[in-house]
């Protein structure tokens, strides 16, 4: 007979887990539910706004500046305005603006528009988009932190 062996993973004690609750479980939920719901917003707009072949993909290059002057907003808001919740950025943020903005349908619209012969538009496209993305936080940013300055005042 043998003794036991310790150096076993088997034999090694388990750290103890924090319970599901007070762990990721809930912002994981949150994020899910927000994306959910943030998704559903994109196709219907999609559905509405059908992107017609070799044209400019307009439906996915205003859900991108919207969500992202949604996205400059927000994160002024819940920063340095209003405490939130801990699970309201991962909800909105990151769920519902995540799942509503669409940066890799973006590239997709890209490479298809310069497969099919269309590369003109397919750099337009891309440059237009990255500077109203861009641009669409930096105002929405700057808008929302002047207007609680005015608000304060």
């Amino acid at each position: 007979m043998t003794a036991p062996d310790t150096e076993s993973p088997l034999a090694r004690p388990r750290p103890a887990r924090a319970p599901l609750l007070r762990g990721q479980g809930p912002v994981v939920a949150v994020v899910a539910a927000g994306g959910a719901l943030g998704a559903t917003a994109r196709y219907a707009l999609t559905l509405g706004w059908p992107l017609q072949p070799g044209g400019f993909p307009w439906a996915t290059f205003w859900t991108n500046v919207v969500g992202c002057a949604v996205i400059g907003a927000f994160l002024v808001l819940i920063t340095e305005a209003w405490p939130a919740h801990r699970l309201v950025r991962p909800f909105f943020g990151t769920g519902v603006l995540g799942g509503f903005t669409t940066f890799s349908t973006y590239a997709v619209d890209i490479r298809r528009l310069i497969d099919s012969g269309h590369p003109e538009t397919g750099l337009a496209y891309l440059a237009a988009t990255l500077l109203a993305a861009l641009t669409a936080v930096w105002l929405a940013a700057t808008a929302t932190r002047r207007l609680l300055k005015w608000r304060q005042s």
